[in-house]
């Protein structure tokens, strides 16, 4: 009996359970602990449940479980999984070009590691910083560690500036950041992920009035969480529109 062949356009609609920023290490680190399972077996076989736990860890950490992104005006959803580590004023926002209300996420080697949009907008600035690789529940690691910062302006209110940043950790070592200046991302869509423990912040321009929706302590998922929702009051789009290009 032959079996039927799925239709070209069912093929396309086939998600993967992993992520494509990850397929190599998953490739290459599943197989090595596989294979190192399967030696310790015949040569000390309590190592064979030590290397097996590591494999399935690596399946378990580039996991790419599907995300329904929440509706509304003005919504912020959370850019990473895992806990709100510090809600705080910082005075000289890079990209915002001045103060701005910040919230750290910290993810852990078991959370989902891809970071996606917050929002809307159209990406207007894309930077790397060369850094160390403090352990990323440290307050310095915000300023000292290796990152890159992603900076979106919103299409309302108009001139808005938000911006997320990637942040290593002790054990992340590669920042993926597929974006560049002139896309367009969508509230919650994927644009690259933290390999292996690390830190996510979203910054938002504190002179807007935003109402933050989570609290220190609490598990957010990345683009599911509402993590805070813009007054998009017109008179608010407005001053931001002339600020916007007052700046330019």
């Amino acid at each position: 009996m032959i079996a039927e062949i799925p239709h070209r356009r069912q093929i396309r609609t086939l998600r993967s359970p992993f992520t494509r920023y990850g397929y190599r290490e998953l490739c290459l680190l599943a197989a090595i602990f596989v294979l190192l399972a399967v030696i310790s077996y015949w040569v000390f076989w309590p190592l064979t449940i030590a290397f097996g736990l590591l494999a399935a860890q690596v399946v378990w950490f580039f996991r790419d479980p599907p995300r329904k992104v929440p509706q509304g005006p003005g919504l912020l959803v959370s850019p990473a999984d895992g806990t709100v580590t510090d809600i705080s004023d910082v005075e000289n926002a890079e990209f915002i070009g001045g103060p701005a209300r910040r919230i750290g996420i910290f993810l852990s080697i078991f959370s989902v590691h891809i970071n996606r949009a917050p929002c809307a907008g159209t990406v207007a600035y894309v930077g790397y910083h060369k850094g160390k690789f403090i352990n990323a529940l440290r307050p310095e690691s915000s300023t000292d560690n290796e990152a890159n910062s992603v900076g979106l302006t919103l299409p309302d209110p108009a001139g808005t500036k938000v911006l997320v940043k990637q942040i290593s950790g002790a054990i992340a070592r590669r920042i993926v950041c597929e974006c560049k200046e002139g896309d367009s991302l969508a509230r919650g869509e994927k644009f690259g992920m933290i390999k292996f423990g690390s830190r996510t912040e979203l910054f938002v321009p504190r002179d807007l009035p935003v109402e933050i929706a989570v609290s220190i302590g609490q598990k957010v998922k990345a683009g599911t969480t509402v993590i805070g929702k813009l007054n998009q009051n017109p008179q608010i789009s407005q001053i931001a529109q002339m600020k916007s290009e007052k700046m330019e």
